[in-house]
């Protein structure tokens, strides 16, 4: 199973970097799944590209058309109270933002629940981090030199 956080959710309908490594991983997973916050953070997401002057407006309507046309192809996982009380205790244990606590709660659920390995594709380097020492197989392998390297490619 391949489980994206909105930061590589995000990477499907937006060309930027990480958008060649994310449709490679999707179109070799059996499953591909989300948190069902990612719907609400994937929006955000367009919108800010828009208050930024990434997108116009109506290239981010168009998107977001897309993805919400393609949101119930993915497996969501409900953000239930059991949920979020493992959200809490691994936002408190890890350190981690609110929401990328819930990602790593949601992925380790499928893992439990499914019985199988999970992949966590994630651009975000704390959440990167967690999900490997919880066990699970972080995405892309190397983020931390793959965000090195853009950086040093746009200075």
């Amino acid at each position: 199973m391949l489980y994206l956080d909105a930061s590589a959710l995000v990477k499907r309908y937006i060309a930027e970097p990480g958008t060649f490594e994310v449709a490679q991983a999707i179109t070799e997973a059996g499953v591909v799944g989300t948190s069902i916050i990612s719907r609400a953070e994937t929006a955000a997401a367009l919108a800010k590209a828009v208050r930024v002057g990434t997108l116009t407006r109506e290239a981010a309507g168009s998107v977001l058309q897309v993805f919400r046309s393609d949101w119930p192809n993915l497996v969501r996982v409900q953000a239930t109270e059991m949920l979020i009380a493992r959200a809490d205790a691994l936002a408190w244990e890890l350190g981690l933002r609110g929401y990328d606590a819930v990602h790593l709660a949601s992925a380790l659920l499928c893992k439990d629940s499914m019985g199988q390995e999970v992949t966590v594709a994630t651009f975000d380097q704390q959440l990167w981090a967690a999900a490997e020492r919880s066990g699970l197989i972080p995405f892309p392998d190397d983020l931390p030199g793959m965000l090195a390297a853009w950086r040093t490619s746009v200075s």
